[in-house]
């Protein structure tokens, strides 16, 4: 990738350039460029191994680069904070296996969410006093789940706690969301609502999503990142990126 012009870069929510991680001899990430616009929503594809999940640690500050640069919002240097202080500059991650509050109802695991330190069991009743309910209901309409409020979380389908998740993220209010597999395991119906879901949650956020399931890539309607061995291979709409000999060759198959 070109180097950008300082006048661009500023525009980028999120700037990569050049970013290398080794492990043990091992290149996660091989000279890894990668620009996410305000608000845009990205789709991120390839094989085991290509370096996708290491491309995350990256960003969250779980893993620092070799070599490189990884900007946020235009001046700050993410390899230079740990994962608390990129936490609370806006960057929320979800992990591909739910980790929501079983024994805590659907609108109580939200209330967590917001109020900051997962541990603070002793202040939910407090909190219930204080916080703005209205915006627990936004964010439960969001995810689909305002019918379920008061549904013990354990109770929930695996699709309905990913959603769960999600609006856990969302009530953290970040700017950049990174959903990893979000519809691994789901059913059609549910992997058609969550696609729906990311693209309503992209009008004010920007996401990068990663994901094997290439119908739900293309339903998402985004423009489409391929990793291979650690490197950008090809980016740009779907149809051209399906379509790419490389890709074809290393992900997607004959």
């Amino acid at each position: 990738m070109n180097h950008m012009a300082p006048a661009e870069l500023t525009q980028a929510l999120l700037y990569m350039d050049g970013v290398c991680v080794s492990f043990d001899g091992f290149r996660a990430l091989n000279t890894l460029s990668l620009v996410i616009g305000p608000g845009e929503m990205r789709a991120i594809i390839g094989p085991n191994g290509a370096g996708k999940t290491t491309m995350m640690d990256v960003m969250t500050g779980k893993t620092r680069p070799d070599t490189g640069v990884v900007l946020y919002e235009g001046k700050i240097d993410l390899t230079t904070l740990d994962e608390a202080s990129i936490a609370e500059l806006g960057i929320g991650r979800k992990f591909q296996k739910p980790t929501v509050f079983e024994s805590q109802t659907v609108f109580d695991n939200i209330l967590l969410a917001m109020a900051g330190p997962r541990t603070a069991f002793s202040c939910l009743w407090g909190w219930r006093n204080h916080v703005d309910h209205a915006e627990i209901h936004h964010i439960l309409e969001t995810v689909g789940l305002i019918g379920h409020r008061d549904r013990l979380a354990a109770n929930l389908s695996h699709g309905q706690k990913q959603w769960l998740e999600i609006g856990m993220l969302l009530a953290q209010d970040p700017k950049l969301l990174l959903v990893d597999e979000p519809v691994a395991g789901m059913t059609d119906a549910e992997t058609e609502q969550t696609a729906q879901l990311l693209k309503s949650i992209a009008r004010d956020h920007a996401v990068i999503v990663v994901e094997h399931d290439m119908a739900f890539v293309r339903a998402l309607e985004c423009r489409v990142t391929c990793l291979h061995e650690g490197s950008v291979l090809a980016e740009g709409h779907i149809d051209a990126v399906s379509r790419d000999e490389r890709v074809i060759e290393v992900y997607l198959g004959r």
